[in-house]
């Protein structure tokens, strides 16, 4: 077993995840394309409160990222596609294969249906194939029907996206963030590796792309909303650590159950720096999406409050957790009023027992002044920060 001091485990971690150096994936539309195959996905999500997540994720790791990136990568080169990870995400191409295994199951599941609901699939099937891709908007609902919430979709957009998580259709592009649905056959690239994946290289496949994308994992990482899996990834890991592809990790300040990391990637942990860029991530971010790895690793407790009613917020409706260097710092909760062209934040907290120095304050505005372009604002109004003196000092650094 290879010990690892905390400093360390969170280095790799933040490594991997392409958040411990200035551009880690390079420069340009490559770049993105990069983070998405590094990271295994990115999530989509449709809160806009400032830029959304998957524009704002790969900001954070591509400082050149743009928006058509996505759209290019998307719907032009195909390099990368539309699926479910533990939610709806951006994935490489070169991972569509193990999309598969759900895609069946799910296509399986059909024949149990009712005879009315194939003919609205097929019926849904016939309109794409003849007219071209189609969004949910293209196809109307039924007299009578109330529109709201998923659970009242229109008929026709729940065979839309039966049919595309049973992979029947596929993402062609995205218009105004309205999802266009085309063929698979008409979508995937021909080269594409469609061969099925077994369970034991589904197995391999999990285990290898939790660990590159965030360095270190346990056993129960690996088969994370994966049912029936855990059996044939505990059999991997096993082989996994004979053979040496990956070895087992013990951090004693953090105890709790065994890690596990890519041997190659222990050869490769960054030696310590002194912080600089200070980073805002999205409540969706890869580092995060797992809280309970932000508290472990982190000692940093996240809840994303735009869940949780008003008069319980602790923190702020849309709350971005503050990176600088190896710690999550505090957190920040902002909107981007975009017609004002106004970045508002309503609270700034460090956390507490941080100490508010020149350095610390140097670096917030820095980042709060990158956050603002990348928003479209340029200016921005600091409503409410804590510790006390932090609002003063930094509304003088920032003019």
């Amino acid at each position: 077993m290879i010990e690892l001091s905390r400093s360390e485990a969170r280095r790799l971690i933040l490594e991997q995840q392409g958040l411990y150096r200035k551009h880690p994936f390079g420069k340009g539309r490559e770049a993105s394309l990069r983070a998405i195959e590094e990271l295994s996905y990115v999530q989509i999500d449709t809160i806009a409160v400032v830029e959304r997540a998957h524009h704002h994720t790969l900001w954070t790791r591509v400082p050149s990222y743009r928006a058509e990136h996505l759209d290019e990568l998307l719907s032009a080169s195909r390099q990368i596609f539309e699926y479910w990870s533990h939610a709806a995400a951006y994935l490489p191409i070169r991972d569509y294969r193990f999309s598969l295994p759900r895609k069946r199951y799910l296509a399986a599941a059909r024949a149990n249906w009712k005879s009315s609901q194939r003919r609205l699939l097929k019926a849904v099937m016939d309109r794409i194939r003849s007219e071209g891709p189609l969004s949910a908007g293209d196809f109307n609902a039924p007299a009578g029907h109330k529109s709201g919430g998923w659970w009242e979709w229109k008929p026709a957009k729940q065979a839309l996206e039966h049919l595309f998580m049973d992979g029947s259709l596929m993402v062609s592009s995205r218009r105004n963030f309205h999802k266009y649905y085309d063929l698979t056959e008409r979508v995937l690239p021909e080269d594409t590796d469609t061969s099925f994946p077994g369970q034991r290289e589904l197995a391999e496949h999990l285990i290898r792309r939790f660990l590159c994308a965030q360095g270190l994992g346990s056993s129960r990482d690996f088969s994370y909303q994966r049912r029936g899996m855990q059996k044939d990834v505990a059999s991997a890991l096993a082989t996994m650590i004979e053979t040496g592809e990956v070895s087992e990790i013990s951090v004693p300040k953090l105890g709790g159950e065994a890690l596990y990391a890519l041997s190659v990637l222990l050869e490769k942990i960054p030696r310590r720096k002194q912080a600089r860029q200070i980073l805002f991530l999205s409540p969706f971010d890869n580092l995060l999406i797992q809280r309970q790895r932000a508290q472990y690793f982190f000692n940093f407790s996240y809840t994303l409050e735009c869940y949780v009613p008003r008069a319980k917020r602790q923190f702020g409706y849309f709350c971005l957790p503050i990176l600088w260097g190896e710690d999550l710092i505090g957190r920040l909760d902002a909107k981007a009023e975009r017609k004002e062209k106004l970045l508002r934040v309503h609270t700034l907290l460090l956390e507490e027992g941080r100490e508010v120095t020149d350095r610390l304050i140097q670096a917030l505005a820095e980042a709060l002044r990158r956050f603002a372009a990348f928003n479209g604002c340029d200016s921005l109004v600091l409503d409410h920060c804590s510790p006390g003196n932090l609002r003063g000092r930094l509304q003088r650094q920032l003019s």
